[in-house]
């Protein structure tokens, strides 16, 4: 590599390589460092190995940061039907599933050799399995950036480096070591879209169970599935109110959404309904999950021999089940980092520091987590393109 370029991008994911071949069709020099050998893990192993690399009902209520309103201007910068158009271009195909989610028909290395081609086109050079060990803010607002391979010098530098989710991929602090450096505030992050583990030897006998649920925690509720785990609880509604949970926080289940179950438990009494309880609740849900929730006693009993009142506790029982996870299964387990580089540091359309001339921040490493489903692909490709225009 050379010691000089215009531009130099620190993150290989999916961010970074959408910068990196923005700035280069602007005839931009771009480096593209990554401290990995293998370019976009977090993409290869995404969507079941498919990647579910778009949501098509991309909106700013998807994301959660402390300055709800940032995400705004780079997504209408770069919406989703812009990415297909890039996939439909490179004849890749895919499919729709349940609310807009897209993903790869055949593989997600696809995507991956889809954004190489990209920033080849656009001559940008890549220099992999290189260690950033420092960075300065030289005179005549240049960075001055240390690596294993050798010093390179740039007007514009961009932190694409992600959070801290999924360590085993490579995830460092670097970014937000970098913003304390800068003194650049960053938000706490945490651990998202994670399972829960719960305290409750007993729930382990409900391994494997997945049900659909409404979950709810901080004003904030999740109608999809559940399923239980050895340690706890994960599913599509776990996950996305885990990025909203902290610690001490109680997590409100509905096990039952859709269903008013005290007023089928009466009405089948008034009907004459004679058979035990758990039978009828048999219908419904698993048997474990029924034995898990429904006392022996009461089990057993006619739905004819009790109360309106006792039946209304059965039925709370499923439709008000209130836990305190005692944590969740942490960054190994988790899709996203909530948190990073407080968004009220940056401009929202272009991502550059307010404070450092030159110095831009895009993708997971900030402060914008997107919900399950695509919408965590679509900040990085909106944040990244964003930054492309101006670097």
């Amino acid at each position: 590599m050379k010691d000089y370029y215009d531009v130099v991008i620190i993150g290989a994911g999916a961010a970074g390589m959408m910068c990196a071949i923005e700035a280069g069709r602007r005839y931009r020099t771009v480096l593209l460092i990554d401290h990995s050998p293998k370019i976009g893990k977090k993409i290869r192993i995404s969507g079941g190995g498919r990647c579910n690399f778009t949501n098509m009902n991309t909106l700013p209520e998807h994301f959660l940061s402390s300055n709800p309103h940032f995400s705004k201007s780079a997504l209408s910068q770069y919406t989703p039907y812009d990415f297909v158009q890039l996939i439909e271009k490179h004849d890749i195909q895919f499919h729709e599933k349940a609310a807009g989610q897209l993903f790869c028909d055949d593989s997600a290395q696809q995507v991956i050799d889809m954004l190489i081609e990209e920033c080849e086109k656009a001559k940008v050079e890549f220099s992999l399995a290189n260690q950033v060990n420092n960075v300065e803010h030289a005179n005549a607002n240049k960075y001055e950036i240390t690596t294993d391979l050798g010093d390179v010098i740039c007007d514009s530098l961009v932190i694409a480096t992600g959070g801290l989710s999924i360590p085993k991929l490579g995830a460092t602090k670097f970014g937000y070591e970098l913003a304390s450096k800068f003194d650049i505030n960053v938000v706490s992050p945490k651990p998202g879209l994670v399972p829960f583990v719960i305290k409750d030897k007993d729930l382990q006998s409900l391994r494997g169970i997945s049900l659909p649920a409404q979950v709810s925690s901080n004003n904030s509720v999740f109608d999809d599935s559940l399923l239980f785990t050895h340690r706890g609880l994960s599913g599509p509604s776990v996950l996305q109110i885990s990025s909203y949970w902290y610690k001490g926080d109680e997590v409100k289940i509905n096990c039952c959404p859709d269903m008013d179950l005290f007023e089928l438990l009466k009405n089948k009494k008034n009907d004459g309904y004679t058979r035990q309880i758990k039978n009828l609740l048999y219908e419904l849900f698993p048997h474990r999950f029924v034995d898990y929730i429904l006392p022996l006693s009461s089990g057993q009993m006619r739905i004819s021999e009790v109360s309106d009142k006792d039946l209304e506790k059965i039925a709370n029982s499923i439709h008000k089940w209130n836990i305190f996870p005692v944590g969740t299964e942490g960054y190994p387990k988790a899709e996203v980092t909530v948190g990073g580089i407080d968004t009220k540091e940056l401009s929202s359309r272009t991502m550059e520091s307010r404070e450092h001339k030159g110095l831009f921040f895009i993708g997971e490493v900030l402060d914008v987590t997107g919900h399950l489903g695509g919408f965590n692909f679509q900040w990085a490709w909106s944040s990244g393109f964003a930054a492309g225009q101006v670097v």
